[in-house]
């Protein structure tokens, strides 16, 4: 009867329907001396598990930790900050330098208009004087 039941359970085992109690029944027979014949290739696997339970590691594992230097990081950021300030202080200056010599060149412009206007009412002044000898003379 014992026979039939442990055939029951090894198929349930293999189609992994088995809970915990039932594995503990399968290991517990197939650890014991009396077992049948036909199921000694089960008792290699179960053996295994049990063998491999009190196996312990016990070298010591060397781990390369990684540590990020973040100091660097920090260091980079700072010239990348700094750069990126001077070049917008360069664009900012390079503006303000193209806004004055703009203002200057409408200054020098609105002083050559004002001359060239003074010349042009001398000029009509010319221009009324001539017309007014041409009548005489005429």
């Amino acid at each position: 009867m014992e026979l039939v039941n442990i055939e029951k359970l090894l198929e349930k085992y293999l189609n992994a329907e088995t809970s915990i109690a039932e594995e503990n029944e399968l290991k517990y027979y197939f650890s014991g001396n009396n077992v049948a014949p036909h199921l000694q290739e089960y008792q290699t696997l179960f053996g295994y598990f049990s063998a491999s339970k009190q196996e312990q590691f016990t070298k010591t594992i060397q781990l390369n930790s990684q540590k990020r230097n973040w100091k660097w990081l920090s260091v980079a950021a700072s010239v990348v900050l700094l750069v990126s300030i001077y070049a917008g202080y360069n664009n900012y200056q390079k503006q303000k330098e193209a806004e004055q010599l703009y203002a200057q060149t409408i200054e020098h412009f609105e002083t050559l208009s004002q001359s060239l206007n003074r010349g042009n009412v001398a000029i009509a002044q010319l221009q009324h004087f001539e017309n007014t000898t041409n009548k005489i003379f005429k």
